[in-house]
C-alpha cells in the first residue's frame, strides 16, 4: 500500500486539502492578515474542524500585541501541562521566552486545598504574582480564565479556549468583553491542544518574519 511516509509532505499536503476546502466550502470568506490565516488553518490541521473559520475570536490588537509579547524575554503560562508539552518551547527560547504550568506545583496544592478552590484558580494567582511579561494560555480550565479576569492584571495577552460544559462558553465570553489583547473560542469547543496550535502558529510566523 502507497501512503505519504514523509512528515514534512504529511503536513504539506494536510494544509494543502485545508486550503482547498475551504476554497471550496467558503468561497467568500476572508482572512485579515497572513498571521489571522495561519493560525485558524493550524488549528483546523489539529482539530480537523472547519468550525473554527467561524469561532475564533480576536480582539483588534491581539495579534500585534500577542507577536510582540512572545518575540521577546517572558513567560506563557499554560493551565494544563498538556498545553505546556504542545508548545514549541525551543523555538519559544530562541526568542528568549519560556513555559510554565503551575497545576501540581506544591504551592498551588495547598492554596486550593486551603482556599476550597481549583487549583487551575490557585496556579493563576501565583502566576499572576510574578515579575516580567506574561501571555496566559488556558485550553481547559474556564476557572483559570474567570480568574485571570478577576484579577485584572497588567499581562501582555490571553489565549483563551477552554473545552467544555461548564462555563467554558462564558468564560470565553467574559474575555471577549475584557480590555486584554485576547483570542479566543466562542462556544464549547477548545481544548489544550487548539491553545499549544495557536501560540505555535504565531511562534512560527514570528520565526519565517525574522
Amino acid at each position: 500500500m502507497h501512503y505519504i511516509q514523509q512528515p514534512g509532505a504529511i503536513e504539506a499536503k494536510s494544509f494543502d486539502i485545508i486550503s482547498e476546502t475551504i476554497r471550496d466550502m467558503r468561497p467568500d470568506y476572508q482572512f485579515a492578515s497572513p498571521l489571522h490565516e495561519a493560525i485558524i488553518k493550524r488549528v483546523i490541521h489539529t482539530t480537523a474542524d472547519f468550525d473554527w473559520l467561524d469561532i475564533l475570536w480576536f480582539s483588534d490588537d491581539a495579534l500585534a500585541r500577542l507577536c510582540a509579547a512572545l518575540s521577546r524575554p517572558g513567560v506563557i503560562y499554560t493551565d494544563t501541562t498538556m498545553a505546556l508539552s504542545g508548545i514549541n518551547k525551543t523555538l519559544l527560547a530562541s526568542f528568549g521566552g519560556e513555559c510554565r504550568c503551575y497545576i501540581s506545583d506544591p504551592r498551588v496544592v495547598v492554596q486550593a486545598k486551603a482556599q476550597g478552590i481549583t487549583r487551575s484558580m490557585a496556579a493563576v494567582d501565583i502566576a499572576v504574582a510574578e515579575s516580567g511579561e506574561k501571555v496566559f494560555v488556558f485550553g481547559n480550565a474556564p476557572t483559570a480564565l474567570f480568574r485571570l479576569l478577576e484579577h485584572d492584571a497588567a499581562v501582555s495577552g490571553a489565549i483563551g479556549v477552554p473545552v467544555g460544559f461548564v462555563g467554558a462558553a462564558e468564560s470565553k465570553q467574559a474575555l471577549t468583553q475584557s480590555a486584554l489583547p485576547a483570542i479566543a473560542a466562542l462556544g464549547r469547543k477548545g481544548g489544550s491542544n487548539v491553545a499549544a496550535a495557536i501560540v505555535n502558529a504565531i511562534l512560527y510566523h514570528l520565526r519565517d518574519v525574522r
